[in-house]
């Protein structure tokens, strides 16, 4: 008896052996995602969840590439270079009228970090109806309207801007767009005292460094699609709370990183509470509504930037933030 259970014994062993050796091992899911310039603070959160390994705990091998001046994100995401794209409510909503199949799947930031630099004698936006102002030439389709019909200013205001700042330095009497956690740092390294107005503050209703991939990636991959958006969220909530590890990362991609300009980004993030704020608050990180994409649709239809038949619906889904709830 004894014999024959040390038989089945081995038998069952071996059998057991085998079905290991042949089981497909559990390869990570291969994922790109494209930043929309190059690694900074911004992007931390992204950054964090691959130090971290949030993303391999999630089954994903993610590999981020840097954005920049020259990068046209919606064409590399439709052309399927990358999986994922750091884009904005307005660029898609444009990409939905042209019939592009582009979907915002979360957004990190509750707001457009985008405002004005002034010099310090100016009160508010309501101040620079009729003074220069630099901004770029995509700008004359995302906020200039928006500005225009909120405080009356006027085409002939613009000023090219090159992202280089010595002309704002240079002229007491001129403004410029402006990032809320970049442009600022500069100025204060200057010495030149700066104010920055947030659009988001006077009612600019789109989002802020949104997460947006193609209806083909939903349809055939939903699965990774959650994945990474939860691992990216939670990266974003563990960023804020111990950066060092993101950073790391951030500063291997862009040596030329300062932790200075790192720490003014962060602090900058907080005060606005540019990721837990606004609806964010109660319904988590990365949480979009329908009344905001509204809200961004309506403001392009009235200036003429947008044809009303767009079906703003499809731009976003709300599928893989709703339930989440990642908080602070």
């Amino acid at each position: 008896m004894n014999a024959f259970m040390t038989i089945v014994s081995r038998a069952l062993l071996v059998a057991a052996a085998c079905a290991a050796f042949v089981t497909p091992s559990t390869a990570a899911d291969k994922v790109t995602f494209l930043t929309n310039w190059f690694a900074q603070a911004e992007h931390g959160g992204f950054y964090q969840a691959k130090a971290t390994g949030l993303y391999e705990k999630a089954g994903l091998d993610v590999t981020i590439k840097m954005g920049g001046p020259q990068v046209n994100g919606s064409q590399l995401l439709l052309a399927g270079e990358t999986d994922f794209m750091m884009g904005y409510d307005i660029q898609v909503l444009k990409g939905r009228e042209r019939g592009l199949p582009l979907v915002t799947v979360a957004s990190s930031f509750q707001f457009d970090p985008q405002g004005i630099m002034a010099h310090d004698d100016v009160a508010d936006l309501a101040a620079l109806k009729g003074k220069p102002i630099l901004i770029s030439g995509s700008s004359r389709t995302t906020f200039w309207p928006w500005l225009k019909a909120k405080y009356g200013y006027t085409d002939d205001q613009i000023r090219a801007y090159t992202f280089n700042l010595q002309p704002f330095f240079a002229d007491p009497t001129v403004s410029q767009q402006a990032y809320l956690s970049s442009e600022p740092f500069q100025a204060e390294q200057q010495g030149v005292k700066a104010k920055f107005f947030l659009f988001a503050d006077g009612g600019y209703p789109p989002y802020g460094a949104a997460i947006v991939t193609t209806e083909k990636m939903l349809a055939e991959k939903p699965d990774v699609v959650a994945r990474f958006v939860k691992a990216s969220l939670e990266g974003w909530r563990d960023y804020l709370r111990n950066p060092e590890p993101g950073n790391a990362l951030i500063k291997v991609d862009n040596p030329k990183m300062t932790d200075a300009q790192i720490a003014f980004a962060i602090d900058k993030l907080k005060q606005t509470k540019a990721l837990d704020g606004g609806d964010a608050a109660t319904g988590g990180i990365g949480i979009m509504t329908a009344a905001r994409w509204k809200q961004t649709y309506d403001f392009l239809v009235a200036a003429n930037l947008l044809d009303p038949e767009t079906e703003w619906q499809k731009a976003f889904t709300d599928r893989f933030v709703k339930d989440l709830k990642i908080g602070f």
